[in-house]
Formats: structure tokens, sequence, C-alpha cells
């Protein structure tokens, strides 16, 4: 809006109200242009999902699917829920496979296999071809999806992996690592994290996942 222009009248807004909230949102604008003027580096990011509440690894494939839809090449390494069928996985293998490398390296939780040592193999599976990804050059984003888990329960040795983040990761590919209970020391190094609150879940009324929600 120019100096010379008015916002336009609303029936239910006084022209004193528009007047007043159109002076208040250039202010913000003004000072949103100012902060965002010396924002203009780029840089790969060590991206954490964590937290009791639903929603890690579906931000996590949100993330995914907007590098598809921007041409960028990602992969997607699953280190605990490999042996389900999932809606993001059918989705991914069956229409962008060209874009989306995915591997599915986990066999289910660690009380489904009951076999620690197998757990374990799994995931050290798992860690290799995370690191194979990370490497590739042509990734832009590279999804852990439950890593956290098998960090948390010491199925990954966690100095080896912060090491290779920090020292190792290419400076523009982006590292997305989800599942609750991240480990401190990730937290520490991570560029952006997000922990997810729980409120409310179905599951505490008795109602099991359900495809489309879960998975």
């Amino acid at each position: 809006m120019s100096d010379n222009s008015k916002p336009e009248i609303s029936p239910d807004v006084s022209e004193e109200e528009a007047l007043r909230h159109a002076s208040k949102m250039a202010k913000k604008k003004a000072a949103r242009d100012k902060m965002m003027k010396n924002k203009d580096g780029e840089k790969g990011l060590i991206i954490v999902h964590t937290g009791p509440g639903k929603g890690k690894s579906s931000s996590g494939f949100g993330m995914i699917m907007r590098c598809i839809a921007h041409g960028m090449p990602s992969a997607v390494v699953q280190f605990i829920k490999g042996a389900w069928s999932t809606g993001e996985r059918t989705l991914i293998e069956e229409n962008f496979g060209e874009l989306c490398q995915f591997y599915a390296m986990g066999e289910g939780f660690t009380w489904e296999t009951q076999d620690k040592a197998r757990d374990i193999a799994a995931a050290r599976k798992g860690w290799e071809k995370a690191k194979e990804m990370i490497l590739d050059a042509r990734n832009t984003m590279v999804l852990l999806d439950e890593i956290n888990i098998a960090l948390r329960y010491e199925y990954l040795d966690l100095e080896e992996v912060l090491e290779f983040l920090v020292e190792q990761k290419p400076p523009m590919t982006h590292v997305v690592l989800t599942g609750r209970n991240a480990k401190e020391e990730l937290i520490e190094i991570a560029d952006l994290v997000t922990n997810m609150e729980q409120i409310k879940h179905p599951f505490r009324a008795g109602i099991k996942a359900q495809k489309g929600v879960e998975f």
C-alpha cells in the first residue's frame, strides 16, 4: 500500500480500524524486511524432529516431498519402520523413485524382534546406507527416519554419528533425523530442532493406528 492510497474498506470494518490495521502491518513488514536483509546465506541443515507427540516422521516426509516437487534428488533411510508397509514408501517408490531413493532397513520395534543382536545389526546396516546417501553429491536432503530410537537404545554409536554429521556431511546437504528422545548432544549440533508435544492421542482411547493417519 502506497502512502497516498487507502485500504479497501469492508462493511464490517470501520475506516479508522482499517487504517490503523494497515499502519500496524506496514510497520511489521518494515521490521521483517530489515530483519531479512542480511539473511541471504544458505547451508545444509541438520534438522531434528523429536518429542512424544505425533508428526515427527510426517514432517520429515513433508520435507522430502518438497524436494521432490522442486526436482531435487533426495533419499530416505528408515531405521525402525522398515517392516511396515507405509503410504509414504508406496507413494515414493511407485511414483518418484527416480528422484528419491528409499531404503527400509529396520525390522520393527525392539519389542517385536525381541533380538538385540539382530536390532543392532539392522541399525548398523542402516547407518552405513545413511552415510552413503549423505555423501552422495546428488542428494539435496536425506531423511533418517526413527534414527533417534536407534541412538536411544545404543544400537548406534552416538559419537560416531555426531562426528560424521559435523565433519563429513557435505556443506549443502540437509539431513533430517526423526524419533522421540533425541540425544542432547544431537540437539546441540543441530541447526533446527522441533519438539512435538502430545496433547491428546486416540490410542489412549483404545483406537488403533489407522491407515492414512499413522502409516
